[in-house]
């Protein structure tokens, strides 16, 4: 792709921040109805029929039951040109949300506490908004693919969509995805080269000891306290064997072992989330963990089992198409609506199996309002929310990057 691409003469910020303000109030009706109705990983059947219809009255080529429940769709243009493909989770999480407003879950229990009802609102904009730019495609330099993804949220939905050809028939080039932010102001975006997120992997522990009367533990081995050792341990992998140059998170998340205070319990169970930036630090982990396990239970007289499952890789973003993005935001946003970010984080995000697939870029959307008094909650949050008026913004930066990778494709 060449250096320095800019959009063409037919599709100039104005005439894309237009389509944006234009479709955004039935986005905006989207989102909400999504909001009202939440389904976790795997079960968004009511919002995968939903989507699916949508993107049909437009006119596109749809594929439904990818991955269980999620939905491929195609705008088709030039035959001879590139294709890239916009990305969007749908799926919810199990918090029972505690927020009043008209458009709350409707749900006991379920709620869209990361923003992904936003995503798949946005996305179904941008659908839109391209088919109303590129006359139904018929001026589009390429193809865009449309991927509406279950389950980010666990157990991951972009592997199985990747397996079952989702970037495939036409070949997708490039793929971009956004997630909403509650700590960048309303409307911004934030782009990092490379490195942007951790892998995300889970190490089950069962410290096996040997139960007895809480009286008397010189008869017992006390899991319990074996447990203890072992979480204090652990944390001695990061400070004492990762370069402080590098980064890694083991954190025991979920414990649990034991009947009453008076019972020296024969088994407490252990889940901890393992963090890592860099593939090599990732593979060494696990082999690290368990020595640190089986010294400690073997010092202390127990036993253990280990089950240890990799999940997300790293999420790397490609330095091209970084640039598209930054280039892109600053065209459509105003560069001071723009943050090119330094460190990455520590969460974890499935967009990652794309990214490793085919270059891509994944970037943040602020939707935090200290004016309207809204965002103001993280990620996971019962009262998590977010400014609405932010989608426009990144439904712009999203059809202007598929429209200015296409042409510079074919150029």
């Amino acid at each position: 792709m060449p250096e320095g691409s800019s959009l063409h003469e037919r599709f100039q910020p104005g005439q894309i921040n237009a389509a944006s303000r234009e479709v955004l109030p039935e986005v905006i009706k989207l989102r909400r109805r999504f909001h009202r109705r939440p389904e976790l990983g795997m079960q968004e059947h009511e919002t995968s029929a939903a989507v699916t219809a949508y993107l049909r009255e437009l006119g596109l080529k749809v594929t439904e039951g990818v991955a269980n429940t999620g939905v491929v769709a195609l705008l088709e243009g030039r035959a001879d040109g590139g294709t890239v493909a916009l990305r969007a989770d749908m799926d919810a999480l199990p918090i029972q949300e505690e927020n009043d407003v008209p458009y709350a879950s409707e749900i006991p229990g379920k709620m869209h506490a990361c923003g992904h009802d936003a995503h798949t609102a946005g996305l179904l904009g941008v659908a839109k908004m391209l088919t109303m730019l590129t006359d139904c495609g018929e001026t589009l330099d390429g193809s865009v693919k449309f991927l509406f993804q279950p389950a980010e949220e666990g157990p991951g939905g972009a592997e199985p969509m990747i397996k079952q050809g989702a970037l495939q028939q036409p070949s997708v080039d490039a793929v971009f995805g956004l997630h909403v932010n509650t700590s960048l102001p309303s409307g911004q975006i934030a782009v990092k080269k490379g490195v942007v997120s951790a892998s995300s992997d889970t190490a089950r522990i069962c410290i096996k000891g040997k139960g007895g009367h809480g009286a008397h533990p010189e008869k017992a081995v006390d899991s319990v306290a074996v447990a203890a050792q072992v979480v204090t341990a652990l944390q001695s992998i990061v400070s004492r064997e990762i370069s402080p140059t590098d980064s890694a998170v083991i954190t025991v998340g979920k414990i649990a072992g034991g009947f009453r205070a008076n019972v020296i319990a024969p088994e407490v169970e252990m889940d901890a989330t393992v963090r890592s930036l860099s593939q090599e630090t990732r593979k060494e982990l696990p082999k690290r963990i368990e020595r640190v396990v089986s010294g400690v239970t073997q010092a202390m007289g127990a036993d253990y089992d280990m089950d240890y499952d990799f999940g997300y890789p790293p999420l790397r973003n490609d330095d091209r198409m970084a640039s598209l993005i930054l280039d892109v935001g600053e065209q459509i946003l105003g560069e001071e609506n723009v943050v090119v970010l330094s460190q990455p984080s520590m969460g974890a995000e499935d967009f990652s199996y794309f990214a490793s697939e085919v270059p891509g870029c994944f970037f943040r959307l602020g939707v935090r309002s200290e004016e309207k008094g809204i965002g103001l909650h993280p990620g996971h949050h019962p009262e998590f929310d977010l400014d609405e008026e932010a989608l426009g913004s990144g439904m712009s930066v999203m059809a202007a990057a598929a429209l200015m990778f296409l042409h510079a494709y074919s150029s």
